[in-house]
C-alpha cells in the first residue's frame, strides 16, 4: 500500500482515505503543504529535485513540502516536511492555500513561510542541490523552464499576496 491522503471535495472537505498514486491518477483533490524557507537576511532557498524521484526529476523548486497525512493539519504536515527534507525544526507560518490545477493533477496548496537560522541538513532523496537567493534572483529563476510548472503558480499568487 503506497502514501495514502485524504480526497477532498472543491471546498476542502475529506471525502475519503485514498493512496496518493491513485489520487493523482484518477486526478482526485488532495492537500499538499509547502513552505517558503527565508534566511535571517531574507534570501529565499531554492533546491533542485533528483534526477531519480517520480515526480519532476531535476527540476528546481523554491518551496519545501508534500501531501499531507491523513488527519494531519496543513501548518504540522510543513513543520514535519521542514524536518524531513531539510533537518530542522522551524515553525511552519500559514500564508495562504488555493487549489492548484498542478501539472499531474489538481490539488489544494497550503503555503507557508519559515525563517531558519541555522545551518540546514538536506536530504538527498529530496534535494539534489540548494542556494539561497535574492528576491531578485528568485524572480529571474522562476521564470526558467527547468523550475517545476506548480511553482511557478505558487509564486506568482504568493507575489500578489506579499508584493515583490
Amino acid at each position: 500500500m503506497g502514501e495514502q491522503v485524504e480526497r477532498v471535495d472543491e471546498q476542502d472537505r475529506v471525502l475519503a482515505v485514498v493512496d496518493r498514486g491513485e489520487a493523482i491518477r484518477n486526478r482526485w483533490l488532495h492537500r499538499i503543504a509547502t513552505t517558503v524557507c527565508r534566511d535571517p537576511a531574507g534570501r529565499i532557498l531554492v533546491h533542485r529535485r533528483p534526477e531519480g524521484v517520480s515526480r519532476f526529476p531535476g527540476r528546481y523548486n523554491w518551496l519545501i513540502g508534500g501531501a499531507v497525512d491523513v488527519g494531519e493539519s496543513y501548518e504540522a504536515a510543513a513543520t514535519r516536511e521542514l524536518a524531513e527534507e531539510l533537518g530542522i525544526r522551524a515553525a511552519a507560518r500559514f500564508v495562504l492555500k488555493f487549489r492548484c490545477q498542478g501539472a499531474i493533477s489538481p490539488y489544494w496548496l497550503g503555503l507557508h513561510e519559515a525563517t531558519i537560522d541555522r545551518a540546514i541538513t538536506p536530504d538527498p532523496r529530496e534535494i539534489a542541490w540548494h542556494a539561497w537567493l535574492t528576491a531578485d534572483e528568485l524572480r529571474e529563476a522562476v521564470r526558467g523552464e527547468a523550475f517545476v510548472p506548480d511553482a511557478r503558480e505558487a509564486y506568482a499568487r504568493y507575489r500578489a499576496l506579499t508584493g515583490p
